[in-house]
């Protein structure tokens, strides 16, 4: 059993930056690739990013790229998701996930593929 916990949300201007981490209670994180995901208020949860295993591979949506940048430290067991040029449409409850893929490299965007979920934090943007 994988248990996450995120943090660092809270509230910002736009054009500002803030990280996101998330802390995996989990012997080897190196076991799961990971992905982060948004909900915003009345919408759907959407795909974020996610990195491969081994770090080698990043995924993201096209809403942030060249924005967020996504990150792991599998030695203490944390993921980051470092959040640039925050604007308004950037609101919403934030994700974390593990996906026990036995692929080393890959690294997906399907709800689906990820076991494991976090309770969230909530990031919000004012213009």
């Amino acid at each position: 059993q994988v248990q996450l916990a995120e943090s660092g949300g809270g509230l910002v201007q736009a054009g500002d930056s803030l990280t996101l981490s998330c802390a995996a209670s989990v012997r080897t994180l190196n076991s799961y690739s990971m992905g982060w995901f948004r909900q915003a208020p009345g919408k759907e949860r959407e795909f974020v990013a996610s990195i491969s295993r081994n770090g080698g591979v990043t995924v993201y949506a096209e809403s942030v790229k060249g924005r967020f940048v996504i990150s792991r430290d599998n030695v203490k067991n944390a993921v980051y998701l470092q959040m640039n040029s925050l604007n308004p449409e950037d609101t919403a409850q934030y994700y974390c996930a593990a996906d026990a893929t036995l692929n080393p490299t890959f690294s997906g965007r399907s709800q689906a593929r990820f076991d494991y979920w976090g309770q969230g934090t909530r990031v919000t943007v004012s213009s």
